[in-house]
């Protein structure tokens, strides 16, 4: 019989795993909406990673649920498809032509991508958009924008029926219009909506940033509400990090349980919020 000696990186290993019982126990059943873009997204080996730790994650009880964008893969089919776009105060205008390749775009080829490298680690995922059971009703954001909704009704209840069959949804951020049309979404925006409508415990907006940083440029792990209402009121949070936190405050008021805007370069990101004492990012609560 052969033997084996302990070296440190099996007692870490062990280690790591003993003092992640606390956090174990404290997300055991708990919902946790993951907004998906960015490098995670761009990358199969990143792809492979996070579908990994979401499997991992519902294995020891948690629901997931996955929101993602699509906006670079948005561009490169419109460019394909010689489709010119107009812009308004920044803003790209979605007409009748550019929802149709948005729709396909988001709910084919980017979401079945998702759907795919989770069911490849073991897991089981299904596809959807906010269309899907009326999920996420909108009203046109801006006649100015076109066809691009802000969620005003959402209904939930087919989410949770998928996490009593332990199904993860990866959701498309389209929504459906009271008319039957079909609304593009900001994906931040959608996954907020969602979170609210689950009453979830997190919410992780994955992005391509430390997280929210203060007037030194220094990360800040845990915030209020008040004091994301200060930073933004002050100028410290700016440019993209903005509608990150408005996110993050809406959905708080809606009854998630907190928001955390982390690093989804770094590797395992979720795992090392969910279940270590150091977290991935800033921590938003009320």
């Amino acid at each position: 019989m052969k033997k084996q000696d302990m070296n440190r990186d099996w007692i870490a290993t062990a280690q790591t795993l003993s003092s992640a019982l606390p956090y174990l126990q404290r997300y055991d059943d708990a919902t946790v909406v993951i907004k998906l873009g960015g490098h995670a997204m761009g990358s199969d080996a990143g792809m492979e990673s996070f579908a990994r730790d979401v499997v991992l994650m519902q294995q020891v009880g948690v629901n997931p649920v996955i929101v993602h964008g699509g906006g670079p893969m948005i561009n490169a089919m419109l460019e394909r498809l010689d489709i010119k776009s107009d812009f308004v105060n920044g803003k790209r205008v979605t007409d009748a032509a550019t929802v149709e390749v948005v729709e396909m775009v988001l709910s084919g080829n980017v979401n079945k991508r998702i759907v795919q490298a989770i069911n490849a680690q073991g897991g089981k995922a299904v596809g959807l958009s906010g269309k899907d059971a009326n999920l996420m009703v909108c009203d046109q954001t801006d006649a100015a924008l076109g066809f691009v909704g802000t969620p005003v009704e959402m209904n939930p209840d087919f989410l949770r029926a998928l996490a009593k069959d332990n199904v993860i949804p990866v959701i498309a951020p389209l929504g459906t219009g009271r008319n039957g049309e079909t609304f593009n979404v900001n994906g931040d925006t959608a996954a907020g909506a969602i979170a609210a409508s689950l009453k979830a415990d997190r919410l992780l907006l994955l992005t391509d940033v430390a997280g929210v940083k203060d007037s030194s440029g220094e990360v800040v792990t845990e915030l209020t509400a008040a004091q994301i209402r200060a930073l933004t009121k002050d100028g410290t949070i700016a440019g993209g990090m903005i509608p990150k936190t408005e996110t993050a405050l809406d959905a708080i008021e809606g009854g998630v349980r907190a928001v955390v805007i982390l690093d989804g370069r770094a590797p395992n990101a979720c795992l090392l919020e969910l279940y270590t004492e150091h977290g991935a990012g800033s921590l938003i609560r009320d």
